[in-house]
């Protein structure tokens, strides 16, 4: 929602300084009075979509993923210890000529109510996740005929997470849930 929102704005900020661009050109001209009104609004609207981005950039969380349309992955997968179970979703978006993201989310087993999601890319035609140790879970997410298409990784359960998009890598809010976060453009 928030999207369309800062998209809407931009939109009508952009516009805003076409028109402002041009009335203060004419207003040189022709000798006219400056469109202060003009200029308050355009520069609002500058503020505004800036904020907008800020917030996103900043204070991203992955608690704003549309959890209502996911599908079941592979999985759940315990650890060998059996402190923490991995669970795989995943999110189709755009309709029928869209994709799929995966969200992997590791489940505390010995901690009333904590989850923590601790990876998210987009969907490969060969997905899976295995546990290494008691806390390296592997996750594999490959299309074999597309090389640079591997987003597979292991990761220290705590300590590490993947975000493709680098969204949790810039948040301020997630800073303290890792110590090292991998992203991929």
């Amino acid at each position: 929602m928030i999207i369309l929102i800062g998209f809407l704005t931009f939109f009508v900020t952009a516009i805003l300084l076409l028109i402002l661009c041009t009335s203060m050109i004419l207003s040189s001209v022709k000798k006219k009075p400056f469109p202060k009104k003009l200029l308050t609004t355009t520069l609002s609207g500058v503020l505004l979509v800036s904020s907008i981005y800020l917030y996103q950039t900043y204070f991203f969380t992955f608690s704003g993923i549309d959890r209502e349309n996911f599908q079941k992955g592979p999985g759940p997968v315990t650890s060998p210890t059996e402190e923490f179970t991995a669970h795989a979703y995943y999110e189709p978006y755009g309709g029928s000529a869209g994709g799929v993201n995966v969200l992997v989310e590791i489940t505390y087993n010995n901690e009333k109510n904590r989850v923590q999601t601790v990876y998210y890319s987009d969907a490969k035609s060969h997905f899976s996740l295995k546990w290494k140790n008691e806390d390296t879970l592997f996750i594999l997410n490959d299309e074999p005929k597309y090389p640079n298409s591997n987003r597979s990784i292991e990761l220290d359960i705590g300590k590490e997470i993947y975000d493709e998009s680098g969204l949790a890598c810039k948040s301020m809010l997630m800073k303290d849930e890792y110590e090292t976060c991998y992203l991929n453009y």
